[in-house]
């Protein structure tokens, strides 16, 4: 079982890396295959994120993939909606966001898979 998280950790690493959505892919393993309660599994997938976010980003401004004016932007939006909605959330049923969740992982996956390429 270890052996197994250890390598979910490791693809679910690499793929967030190449921005596909590892730690969406570590939420629904650790929810659905390791028992993990939504609320740990969030706090563990921000932790994930703290290590991962750093490495993709150098590799993104070193493409010249980074606008700093949308950065900007983006950090204001990310700080107050983020307080905002841990703040709702903590008054929200926990089965209700996970179900929530799962409707928006559905939509983007839907939206992706209709997505023309670039």
């Amino acid at each position: 079982m270890t052996l197994l998280a250890i390598a979910v950790g490791l693809l679910t690493g690499v793929l967030s890396g190449f921005g596909v959505g590892g730690g969406s892919l570590l939420l629904l393993y650790l929810t659905l295959c390791a028992g993990v309660t939504q609320y740990a599994a969030g706090g563990i997938n921000l932790l994930y994120f703290m290590a991962c976010a750093p490495a993709a980003l150098v590799a993104h401004v070193r493409n010249g993939l980074v606008d700093g004016q949308a950065v900007r932007w983006c950090v204001a939006a990310g700080v107050l909606t983020s307080v905002l909605a841990a703040l709702l959330a903590a008054r929200l049923d926990t089965d209700w966001l996970r179900r929530a969740f799962g409707v928006l992982l559905l939509f983007i996956g839907a939206k992706e898979l209709r997505a023309r390429p670039h």
